[in-house]
Protein backbone atom coordinates (compact mmCIF):
# COMPACT_ATOMS: atom_id res chain seq x y z
CA UNK A 1 0.00 0.00 0.00
CA UNK A 2 3.31 2.36 0.31
CA UNK A 3 3.59 2.56 -3.35
CA UNK A 4 2.03 5.60 -5.26
CA UNK A 5 -0.32 6.04 -7.59
CA UNK A 6 -1.59 8.50 -10.42
CA UNK A 7 -5.03 7.53 -9.56
CA UNK A 8 -6.63 5.87 -6.72
CA UNK A 9 -9.92 4.81 -7.77
CA UNK A 10 -13.03 4.21 -5.09
CA UNK A 11 -16.01 2.28 -5.87
CA UNK A 12 -16.78 -0.96 -8.18
CA UNK A 13 -20.19 0.56 -9.83
CA UNK A 14 -20.00 0.19 -13.66
CA UNK A 15 -18.47 4.08 -14.45
CA UNK A 16 -15.60 3.58 -11.55
CA UNK A 17 -14.87 0.04 -13.71
CA UNK A 18 -14.66 1.78 -16.84
CA UNK A 19 -13.03 4.94 -15.93
CA UNK A 20 -10.48 2.12 -14.43
CA UNK A 21 -10.06 0.06 -17.23
CA UNK A 22 -9.62 3.37 -19.79
CA UNK A 23 -7.05 5.21 -17.41
CA UNK A 24 -4.86 1.84 -17.51
CA UNK A 25 -4.44 1.58 -21.04
CA UNK A 26 -4.11 5.15 -21.32
CA UNK A 27 -0.52 4.19 -19.36
CA UNK A 28 -1.57 5.41 -15.73
CA UNK A 29 -0.79 4.15 -12.32
CA UNK A 30 -4.23 2.60 -10.89
CA UNK A 31 -5.25 1.18 -7.84
CA UNK A 32 -9.18 0.25 -7.26
CA UNK A 33 -10.16 0.10 -4.13
CA UNK A 34 -13.62 -1.08 -2.65
CA UNK A 35 -15.25 -1.38 0.87
CA UNK A 36 -17.55 -4.32 0.14
CA UNK A 37 -16.08 -7.45 -0.79
CA UNK A 38 -18.32 -8.03 -4.14
CA UNK A 39 -18.21 -5.89 -7.59
CA UNK A 40 -20.28 -3.30 -8.90
CA UNK A 41 -21.15 -1.03 -5.99
CA UNK A 42 -24.48 1.07 -6.68
CA UNK A 43 -24.74 -1.28 -9.85
CA UNK A 44 -24.14 -4.93 -8.80
CA UNK A 45 -26.63 -7.78 -9.14
CA UNK A 46 -27.86 -10.16 -6.69
CA UNK A 47 -28.89 -13.29 -6.07
CA UNK A 48 -31.99 -13.86 -4.94
CA UNK A 49 -30.86 -15.11 -1.22
CA UNK A 50 -28.85 -11.97 -1.40
CA UNK A 51 -31.97 -9.65 -3.02
CA UNK A 52 -34.22 -11.15 -0.29
CA UNK A 53 -31.82 -9.94 2.92
CA UNK A 54 -31.54 -6.71 0.88
CA UNK A 55 -35.48 -6.24 1.06
CA UNK A 56 -36.49 -9.14 3.88
CA UNK A 57 -33.83 -9.52 6.29
CA UNK A 58 -33.48 -12.75 5.84
CA UNK A 59 -31.28 -14.99 3.30
CA UNK A 60 -34.41 -17.30 3.07
CA UNK A 61 -36.51 -16.97 0.00
CA UNK A 62 -39.50 -19.42 -0.83
CA UNK A 63 -38.96 -22.62 -2.94
CA UNK A 64 -41.14 -22.13 -5.45
CA UNK A 65 -38.95 -19.29 -7.51
CA UNK A 66 -36.29 -22.03 -7.89
CA UNK A 67 -32.65 -22.24 -7.13
CA UNK A 68 -31.19 -18.76 -5.28
CA UNK A 69 -28.00 -18.42 -7.48
CA UNK A 70 -30.03 -18.75 -11.12
CA UNK A 71 -30.76 -15.26 -10.52
CA UNK A 72 -28.80 -12.45 -11.33
CA UNK A 73 -30.98 -9.39 -10.26
CA UNK A 74 -29.68 -6.28 -11.51
CA UNK A 75 -29.79 -3.21 -9.11
CA UNK A 76 -29.09 -0.44 -11.66
CA UNK A 77 -30.82 -2.72 -15.09
CA UNK A 78 -30.24 -0.97 -17.67
CA UNK A 79 -30.05 -1.57 -21.57
CA UNK A 80 -27.33 -1.29 -24.12
CA UNK A 81 -27.99 0.51 -27.81
CA UNK A 82 -26.70 -1.94 -30.19
CA UNK A 83 -24.51 1.57 -31.57
CA UNK A 84 -24.20 3.07 -28.61
CA UNK A 85 -21.31 4.35 -27.10
CA UNK A 86 -20.80 1.91 -24.22
CA UNK A 87 -20.86 -0.83 -27.08
CA UNK A 88 -18.22 1.20 -28.82
CA UNK A 89 -16.15 1.45 -25.67
CA UNK A 90 -16.36 -1.91 -24.72
CA UNK A 91 -14.71 -2.85 -28.31
CA UNK A 92 -12.21 -0.12 -28.30
CA UNK A 93 -11.32 -1.41 -24.92
CA UNK A 94 -11.63 -5.20 -26.15
CA UNK A 95 -13.97 -6.13 -22.81
CA UNK A 96 -16.05 -8.12 -25.26
CA UNK A 97 -14.13 -10.78 -24.74
CA UNK A 98 -15.26 -11.76 -21.68
CA UNK A 99 -19.04 -10.96 -22.33
CA UNK A 100 -21.42 -12.66 -24.40
CA UNK A 101 -24.67 -10.48 -25.25
CA UNK A 102 -27.93 -10.88 -26.76
CA UNK A 103 -30.43 -9.04 -28.53
CA UNK A 104 -33.39 -7.46 -26.48
CA UNK A 105 -36.68 -8.44 -27.74
CA UNK A 106 -38.52 -5.36 -28.03
CA UNK A 107 -39.09 -1.82 -27.53
CA UNK A 108 -42.85 -0.42 -26.80
CA UNK A 109 -44.42 2.77 -25.80
CA UNK A 110 -47.31 3.29 -23.16
CA UNK A 111 -49.83 5.81 -25.69
CA UNK A 112 -53.92 6.58 -24.47
CA UNK A 113 -54.01 3.32 -21.84
CA UNK A 114 -52.22 0.46 -24.15
CA UNK A 115 -48.24 -0.78 -24.95
CA UNK A 116 -47.76 -0.74 -28.61
CA UNK A 117 -44.08 -1.46 -30.92
CA UNK A 118 -42.17 1.52 -30.91
CA UNK A 119 -41.93 1.81 -34.75
CA UNK A 120 -38.07 2.36 -36.04
CA UNK A 121 -38.74 3.34 -39.67
CA UNK A 122 -40.86 4.10 -41.95
CA UNK A 123 -42.68 0.79 -42.76
CA UNK A 124 -43.17 -0.24 -38.97
CA UNK A 125 -44.77 3.62 -38.83
CA UNK A 126 -47.44 2.22 -41.94
CA UNK A 127 -48.08 -0.58 -39.46
CA UNK A 128 -48.28 0.82 -36.35
CA UNK A 129 -51.65 1.45 -34.60
CA UNK A 130 -49.92 4.04 -32.76
CA UNK A 131 -51.24 6.78 -35.65
CA UNK A 132 -54.16 7.07 -37.73
CA UNK A 133 -54.34 7.14 -41.40
CA UNK A 134 -53.60 10.44 -42.31
CA UNK A 135 -50.64 10.64 -39.04
CA UNK A 136 -48.82 7.29 -40.71
CA UNK A 137 -48.53 9.44 -43.85
CA UNK A 138 -47.18 12.22 -42.54
CA UNK A 139 -44.83 10.19 -39.92
CA UNK A 140 -43.57 8.28 -43.21
CA UNK A 141 -42.45 11.01 -44.81
CA UNK A 142 -40.68 12.28 -41.47
CA UNK A 143 -39.05 9.10 -41.00
CA UNK A 144 -37.77 8.73 -44.73
CA UNK A 145 -36.19 12.62 -44.05
CA UNK A 146 -34.94 11.38 -41.26
CA UNK A 147 -32.86 8.22 -42.98
CA UNK A 148 -31.98 9.65 -45.67
CA UNK A 149 -31.00 13.02 -43.94
CA UNK A 150 -26.90 12.64 -44.32
CA UNK A 151 -24.62 15.66 -43.15
CA UNK A 152 -22.50 15.84 -46.01
CA UNK A 153 -25.14 15.58 -48.50
CA UNK A 154 -26.99 19.43 -48.94
CA UNK A 155 -29.45 17.53 -51.03
CA UNK A 156 -30.56 15.86 -48.32
CA UNK A 157 -31.12 18.49 -46.09
CA UNK A 158 -34.39 19.79 -47.86
CA UNK A 159 -33.04 23.32 -46.90
CA UNK A 160 -32.75 22.93 -43.41
CA UNK A 161 -29.51 23.55 -40.96
CA UNK A 162 -30.26 21.53 -38.33
CA UNK A 163 -27.72 23.09 -36.61
CA UNK A 164 -29.90 26.20 -36.26
CA UNK A 165 -33.45 24.71 -37.24
CA UNK A 166 -34.96 23.78 -33.53
CA UNK A 167 -36.57 19.87 -33.45
CA UNK A 168 -39.67 21.56 -32.77
CA UNK A 169 -39.46 24.02 -36.30
CA UNK A 170 -38.63 20.26 -38.02
CA UNK A 171 -41.24 18.31 -36.97
CA UNK A 172 -44.03 21.05 -37.63
CA UNK A 173 -42.85 20.80 -41.44
CA UNK A 174 -44.47 17.41 -41.26
CA UNK A 175 -47.22 18.09 -39.29
CA UNK A 176 -47.16 15.80 -36.68
CA UNK A 177 -49.32 15.63 -33.86
CA UNK A 178 -48.77 15.23 -30.11
CA UNK A 179 -49.07 11.70 -29.54
CA UNK A 180 -46.59 11.47 -32.58
CA UNK A 181 -43.56 13.94 -30.90
CA UNK A 182 -44.57 11.90 -28.26
CA UNK A 183 -43.37 8.44 -28.57
CA UNK A 184 -41.07 9.60 -31.35
CA UNK A 185 -39.18 12.30 -28.97
CA UNK A 186 -38.78 9.87 -25.85
CA UNK A 187 -39.28 6.23 -27.00
CA UNK A 188 -36.94 6.18 -30.37
CA UNK A 189 -34.72 9.29 -29.34
CA UNK A 190 -34.55 8.63 -25.57
CA UNK A 191 -34.90 11.96 -24.47
CA UNK A 192 -35.41 12.51 -20.54
CA UNK A 193 -38.27 15.80 -21.39
CA UNK A 194 -39.40 17.99 -23.87
CA UNK A 195 -36.40 20.12 -23.43
CA UNK A 196 -34.97 18.89 -26.95
CA UNK A 197 -37.94 20.56 -28.85
CA UNK A 198 -36.76 24.47 -28.55
CA UNK A 199 -33.07 22.76 -29.19
CA UNK A 200 -31.18 22.46 -32.38
CA UNK A 201 -32.70 19.23 -34.48
CA UNK A 202 -29.55 17.57 -35.29
CA UNK A 203 -29.16 16.38 -32.31
CA UNK A 204 -32.61 14.71 -32.05
CA UNK A 205 -31.73 13.76 -35.78
CA UNK A 206 -28.76 11.53 -35.12
CA UNK A 207 -30.78 9.99 -32.07
CA UNK A 208 -33.12 8.83 -34.58
CA UNK A 209 -31.32 7.50 -36.75
CA UNK A 210 -29.32 5.25 -34.67
CA UNK A 211 -33.00 3.27 -34.09
CA UNK A 212 -30.94 0.96 -33.15
CA UNK A 213 -31.87 -2.52 -31.02
CA UNK A 214 -31.14 -3.04 -27.50
CA UNK A 215 -28.56 -5.75 -26.34
CA UNK A 216 -27.23 -7.03 -22.89
CA UNK A 217 -25.55 -9.42 -21.12
CA UNK A 218 -25.85 -13.02 -20.94
CA UNK A 219 -25.96 -13.55 -16.70
CA UNK A 220 -26.77 -9.24 -16.13
CA UNK A 221 -25.00 -5.91 -15.79
CA UNK A 222 -22.42 -7.95 -13.07
CA UNK A 223 -20.50 -9.20 -15.53
CA UNK A 224 -19.33 -5.51 -16.87
CA UNK A 225 -17.74 -4.07 -14.34
CA UNK A 226 -15.83 -7.22 -13.65
CA UNK A 227 -14.84 -7.07 -17.68
CA UNK A 228 -13.32 -3.75 -17.03
CA UNK A 229 -11.38 -5.01 -13.74
CA UNK A 230 -9.99 -7.75 -15.89
CA UNK A 231 -8.95 -5.10 -18.38
CA UNK A 232 -7.37 -2.60 -16.10
CA UNK A 233 -5.15 -5.82 -14.29
CA UNK A 234 -3.88 -6.59 -17.77
CA UNK A 235 -2.56 -2.96 -18.06
CA UNK A 236 -1.16 -3.03 -14.60
CA UNK A 237 -3.98 -1.91 -12.33
CA UNK A 238 -3.97 -3.02 -8.64
CA UNK A 239 -7.30 -4.36 -7.07
CA UNK A 240 -8.13 -4.35 -3.16
CA UNK A 241 -11.63 -5.10 -2.79
CA UNK A 242 -13.05 -5.28 1.18
CA UNK A 243 -10.80 -2.64 2.36
CA UNK A 244 -12.96 -1.24 5.21
CA UNK A 245 -13.15 3.27 5.20
CA UNK A 246 -11.00 4.11 2.49
CA UNK A 247 -10.85 7.68 3.94
CA UNK A 248 -9.34 9.99 1.40
CA UNK A 249 -6.50 12.10 2.46
CA UNK A 250 -5.98 16.02 1.51
CA UNK A 251 -3.11 18.28 2.50
CA UNK A 252 -3.32 21.65 3.78
CA UNK A 253 -4.31 23.19 0.50
CA UNK A 254 -7.37 20.67 0.35
CA UNK A 255 -5.71 19.21 -2.87
CA UNK A 256 -5.78 14.86 -2.41
CA UNK A 257 -2.68 13.20 -1.18
CA UNK A 258 -3.85 9.52 -0.67
CA UNK A 259 -6.07 7.09 0.59
CA UNK A 260 -5.90 5.55 4.36
CA UNK A 261 -7.63 1.95 4.81
CA UNK A 262 -6.56 -0.36 7.70
CA UNK A 263 -3.96 2.11 9.17
CA UNK A 264 -1.97 2.18 5.75
CA UNK A 265 -2.11 5.22 3.29
CA UNK A 266 -1.81 4.86 -0.54
CA UNK A 267 0.05 8.48 -2.12
CA UNK A 268 -1.94 9.68 -5.28
CA UNK A 269 -2.40 12.34 -7.44
CA UNK A 270 -5.97 12.09 -8.19
CA UNK A 271 -8.73 10.16 -6.66
CA UNK A 272 -12.14 8.86 -8.94
CA UNK A 273 -14.90 7.82 -7.32
CA UNK A 274 -18.94 7.09 -6.31
CA UNK A 275 -20.59 9.73 -4.79
CA UNK A 276 -20.25 7.87 -1.39
CA UNK A 277 -16.84 8.24 -0.84
CA UNK A 278 -16.76 11.99 -0.69
CA UNK A 279 -20.51 12.55 0.96
CA UNK A 280 -19.54 16.19 2.08
CA UNK A 281 -18.49 17.17 -1.81
CA UNK A 282 -22.07 16.06 -3.41
CA UNK A 283 -25.48 17.18 -3.26
CA UNK A 284 -29.07 15.38 -3.88
CA UNK A 285 -30.42 16.08 -6.69
CA UNK A 286 -33.21 13.53 -6.79
CA UNK A 287 -34.68 10.57 -5.91
CA UNK A 288 -35.68 6.87 -7.51
CA UNK A 289 -38.41 4.96 -7.20
CA UNK A 290 -38.48 1.59 -8.25
CA UNK A 291 -40.23 -1.74 -8.17
CA UNK A 292 -38.08 -5.22 -8.25
CA UNK A 293 -41.13 -7.45 -9.62
CA UNK A 294 -40.55 -11.54 -10.06
CA UNK A 295 -43.12 -12.60 -12.28
CA UNK A 296 -43.72 -16.48 -13.90
CA UNK A 297 -45.37 -14.73 -17.18
CA UNK A 298 -43.57 -12.01 -19.59
CA UNK A 299 -45.26 -8.49 -19.87
CA UNK A 300 -48.74 -8.77 -21.46
CA UNK A 301 -49.07 -6.96 -24.48
CA UNK A 302 -45.46 -7.03 -25.50
CA UNK A 303 -45.90 -10.41 -28.28
CA UNK A 304 -44.79 -12.57 -25.07
CA UNK A 305 -40.77 -10.71 -25.64
CA UNK A 306 -38.61 -12.42 -23.19
CA UNK A 307 -36.54 -8.98 -22.69
CA UNK A 308 -38.24 -6.03 -23.29
CA UNK A 309 -38.33 -1.86 -22.56
CA UNK A 310 -41.84 -0.07 -22.23
CA UNK A 311 -41.39 3.70 -21.98
CA UNK A 312 -44.36 5.42 -20.56
CA UNK A 313 -43.73 8.90 -21.84
CA UNK A 314 -44.59 11.98 -18.88
CA UNK A 315 -47.56 12.93 -20.71
CA UNK A 316 -49.62 9.88 -21.00
CA UNK A 317 -49.37 9.43 -17.27
CA UNK A 318 -49.67 13.42 -15.98
CA UNK A 319 -46.53 13.85 -15.19
CA UNK A 320 -42.97 15.66 -15.38
CA UNK A 321 -41.01 12.71 -15.84
CA UNK A 322 -41.23 9.55 -18.19
CA UNK A 323 -41.60 5.90 -16.16
CA UNK A 324 -39.59 3.25 -17.32
CA UNK A 325 -40.88 -0.67 -17.67
CA UNK A 326 -37.60 -3.10 -18.04
CA UNK A 327 -37.92 -6.82 -17.81
CA UNK A 328 -35.38 -9.77 -18.98
CA UNK A 329 -35.60 -13.45 -17.73
CA UNK A 330 -34.31 -16.56 -18.31
CA UNK A 331 -33.66 -16.11 -22.14
CA UNK A 332 -31.03 -13.62 -20.42
CA UNK A 333 -29.73 -16.04 -17.90
CA UNK A 334 -30.67 -13.89 -15.28
CA UNK A 335 -34.15 -16.02 -13.87
CA UNK A 336 -34.55 -19.72 -13.80
CA UNK A 337 -36.45 -21.12 -17.04
CA UNK A 338 -40.46 -19.59 -17.11
CA UNK A 339 -39.23 -16.94 -14.47
CA UNK A 340 -39.17 -12.94 -15.38
CA UNK A 341 -37.89 -10.04 -13.64
CA UNK A 342 -39.23 -6.38 -14.01
CA UNK A 343 -38.60 -3.26 -12.74
CA UNK A 344 -40.31 -0.40 -12.60
CA UNK A 345 -38.71 2.87 -12.42
CA UNK A 346 -38.88 6.45 -12.66
CA UNK A 347 -37.70 9.90 -11.09
CA UNK A 348 -39.84 10.42 -7.45
CA UNK A 349 -41.98 13.10 -7.65
CA UNK A 350 -43.77 11.79 -4.36
CA UNK A 351 -43.16 9.97 -0.95
CA UNK A 352 -45.07 7.06 -2.29
CA UNK A 353 -43.69 4.47 -4.39
CA UNK A 354 -46.14 2.55 -4.13
CA UNK A 355 -48.62 4.62 -5.63
CA UNK A 356 -46.72 6.72 -7.75
CA UNK A 357 -45.35 3.39 -9.65
CA UNK A 358 -48.59 2.07 -9.92
CA UNK A 359 -48.96 2.57 -13.73
CA UNK A 360 -46.10 0.79 -14.80
CA UNK A 361 -46.90 -1.94 -11.93
CA UNK A 362 -50.80 -2.19 -13.37
CA UNK A 363 -49.30 -2.87 -16.84
CA UNK A 364 -47.31 -6.28 -15.17
CA UNK A 365 -50.37 -8.24 -14.49
CA UNK A 366 -49.83 -11.24 -11.91
CA UNK A 367 -46.55 -10.43 -9.93
CA UNK A 368 -44.76 -13.35 -8.03
CA UNK A 369 -43.37 -11.00 -5.40
CA UNK A 370 -42.65 -7.74 -5.00
CA UNK A 371 -39.90 -5.22 -3.59
CA UNK A 372 -39.95 -1.45 -3.54
CA UNK A 373 -37.16 0.79 -2.95
CA UNK A 374 -35.94 4.15 -3.37
CA UNK A 375 -32.58 5.74 -3.85
CA UNK A 376 -31.22 8.89 -3.55
CA UNK A 377 -29.43 10.58 -6.75
CA UNK A 378 -26.27 12.68 -6.22
CA UNK A 379 -23.89 15.00 -8.26
CA UNK A 380 -20.72 16.72 -7.28
CA UNK A 381 -20.32 20.16 -5.95
CA UNK A 382 -16.39 20.19 -5.77
CA UNK A 383 -14.17 21.86 -7.86
CA UNK A 384 -12.13 19.09 -9.43
CA UNK A 385 -9.28 21.81 -10.54
CA UNK A 386 -8.65 22.00 -6.59
CA UNK A 387 -9.33 18.73 -4.69
CA UNK A 388 -7.84 16.35 -7.87
CA UNK A 389 -10.97 14.08 -6.93
CA UNK A 390 -13.61 13.26 -9.36
CA UNK A 391 -16.91 11.98 -8.68
CA UNK A 392 -18.96 10.52 -10.43
CA UNK A 393 -23.04 11.49 -10.79
CA UNK A 394 -25.73 8.72 -9.43
CA UNK A 395 -27.55 6.67 -11.99
CA UNK A 396 -30.55 7.70 -13.48
CA UNK A 397 -34.52 5.94 -13.56
CA UNK A 398 -33.71 5.93 -17.45
CA UNK A 399 -33.61 2.17 -19.12
CA UNK A 400 -30.52 2.69 -21.21
CA UNK A 401 -26.59 3.73 -20.56
CA UNK A 402 -26.53 6.40 -23.24
CA UNK A 403 -26.20 9.37 -19.85
CA UNK A 404 -24.28 6.33 -18.12
CA UNK A 405 -21.57 6.58 -20.84
CA UNK A 406 -21.96 10.54 -21.16
CA UNK A 407 -20.59 11.04 -18.03
CA UNK A 408 -17.95 8.39 -18.12
CA UNK A 409 -16.48 9.94 -21.08
CA UNK A 410 -16.71 13.49 -19.40
CA UNK A 411 -15.19 12.74 -16.13
CA UNK A 412 -12.11 11.06 -18.47
CA UNK A 413 -11.77 13.93 -19.99
CA UNK A 414 -11.50 16.17 -17.52
CA UNK A 415 -9.44 13.72 -15.76
CA UNK A 416 -6.91 13.14 -18.52
CA UNK A 417 -7.51 16.45 -19.96
CA UNK A 418 -7.69 14.63 -23.46
CA UNK A 419 -10.45 13.26 -25.70
CA UNK A 420 -11.30 9.56 -25.23
CA UNK A 421 -10.36 8.43 -28.49
CA UNK A 422 -12.90 5.23 -29.77
CA UNK A 423 -11.23 4.77 -33.15
CA UNK A 424 -8.00 3.26 -31.84
CA UNK A 425 -7.60 -0.15 -31.81
CA UNK A 426 -6.51 -1.96 -28.61
CA UNK A 427 -5.98 -5.00 -29.87
CA UNK A 428 -2.32 -5.11 -28.39
CA UNK A 429 -4.81 -5.87 -25.14
CA UNK A 430 -5.40 -9.58 -26.14
CA UNK A 431 -1.92 -9.75 -27.27
CA UNK A 432 -0.89 -8.42 -23.71
CA UNK A 433 -3.04 -11.08 -22.05
CA UNK A 434 -2.43 -14.14 -24.11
Amino acid sequence: MDEEYDVIVLGTGLKECILSGLLSVNGLKVLHMDRNDYYGGESTSLYLSQLWKRFRGSDNPPDHLGSSKEYNVDMIPKFMMANGTLVRVLIHTNVTKYLSFKAVDGSFVYNKGKIHKVPANDVEALKSPLMGLFEKRRARKFFIYVQDYDENDPKSHEGMDLNHVTAKELISKYGLDDNTIDFIGHALALHLDDKYLTQPAMDFVKRMKGGSPYIYPLYGLGELPQGFARLSAVYGGTYMLNKPECKVEFDESGKVIGVTSEGETAKCKKVVCDPSYLPDKVKTVGKVNRAICIMSHPIPNTHDSPSVQVILPQKQLGRKSDMYLFCCSYSHNVAPKGKYIAFVTTEAETDNPQEELKPGIDLLGPVDEIFFDSYDRYEPTNQHDDDSCFISTSYDATTHFETTVTDVIAMYSRITGKELDLSVDLSAASAAEE
